[in-house]
């Protein structure tokens, strides 16, 4: 295949009209992709924008590509199929935290561990946006909104853990507020063979405005974001007089005066064992306390589709091509009635 043509911005972007709310952190995320694009060096008709429902979901309009917006909660299960049937195609996927992580939960974490060659971008503003204001399954305990008018009881799921958990083998977070943060995270996530999962705080400021303004404003970045990089000791703070100690499997902060730097985690995205990346990543207990913000975790597995491919050579190598009438009259048989 012949070098990708040089594009820009333009080229990435269609005719139709952006509609998210004025001041929506979805538009952010939107100008960060398509000014990624033309760096990534791929073709725009072999990329292909997935999603489900939702305000996020809309992304697919407005990507010059191929898209598909597909039913709620499903874009991983379709995102899967595409990318075993054509591997030759860049997939990702785009979606909220309501559409992944409520009816869209199961499809999500089987992509994951099954580590299938898709880019997974979860946009999550800890509500229901589009359906105007109903709590999500990342919405904080005693929530109030019009689903929840006494509060929500619901223990919220923290999206990094999650993937974490399904042994993803890249997990990543980032915000809507810093662009080039986000390019780096999603030029690594687009790189990496796999299922790559990158969550995105955005904020909704129609109803859930300022939701991670304690973590995001950019007076309060440096002691509220726990920038993560790799073989580098974890700290933060104006001048980096903050530190993360992790013994016995659990995480906490700590003065880097009172520990010393020796003390400090060394920050391995590479590690086989995810525990450590976990540990770190329950440091963010809430949206108004210090919060790891890059690639937690990035390590090599068999890709899906490659161990799909070579266990079809290796059927066929034994036994030749199938035989689909034979399979569908083997035993065991019933006949009925």
């Amino acid at each position: 295949m012949t070098d990708a043509p040089v594009t820009t911005k333009k080229d990435w972007a269609t005719d139709q009209e952006v509609r998210w709310c004025p001041g929506c952190g979805d538009y952010s995320i939107l100008t960060a992709v398509q000014l990624l694009m033309p760096e990534l060096g791929v073709r725009r008709e072999n990329t292909v924008f997935v999603s489900g429902i939702g305000c996020a979901a809309r992304f697919p309009y407005y990507m010059n590509t191929y898209g598909l917006h597909t039913v709620h909660g499903r874009s991983p299960a379709i995102a899967t199929g595409l990318a075993m049937a054509r591997k030759d195609l860049n997939v990702w996927v785009v979606g909220g935290d309501g559409d992944m992580l409520s009816i869209g939960a199961n499809h999500l974490v089987h992509a994951l561990r099954r580590n299938v060659n898709i880019t997974i971008l979860m946009f999550n503003n800890q509500i229901y946006g589009l359906t105007k204001g109903q709590y999500s399954p990342t919405s904080e305990q005693g929530k109030v909104t019009k689903s929840t008018p006494q509060g929500s009881l619901d223990q919220p799921f923290n999206a990094v853990s999650v993937a974490l958990g399904a042994e993803a083998t890249f997990v990543a977070r980032t915000h809507d507020m810093d662009r080039a943060h986000m390019q780096e995270v999603f030029r690594r996530a687009h790189a990496h063979q796999g299922a790559a999962f990158v969550e995105i705080y955005q904020n909704c400021n129609v109803f859930n405005d300022g939701a991670f303004d304690a973590i995001t404003k950019r007076d309060a970045r440096p002691f509220m974001i726990i920038d993560l990089r790799h073989g580098e000791p974890v700290r933060f703070g104006a001048e980096g007089e903050l530190g993360v100690v992790i013994e016995g499997g659990r995480a906490r902060i700590a003065p880097v005066a009172e520990v010393g730097i020796e003390a400090l985690a060394v920050h391995d995205e590479a590690a086989a064992d995810p525990s450590a990346a976990f540990a770190m990543n329950r440091l963010a207990s809430s949206v108004d306390v210090p919060t790891p913000m890059g690639v937690f975790r990035a390590v090599e597995r068999p890709e899906y589709g490659a161990s799909m491919d070579a266990q079809i050579v290796m059927a066929q190598a034994r036994g030749g091509p199938g035989d689909l009438k034979e399979l569908l009259h083997s035993l065991p048989t019933w006949r009925v009635g």
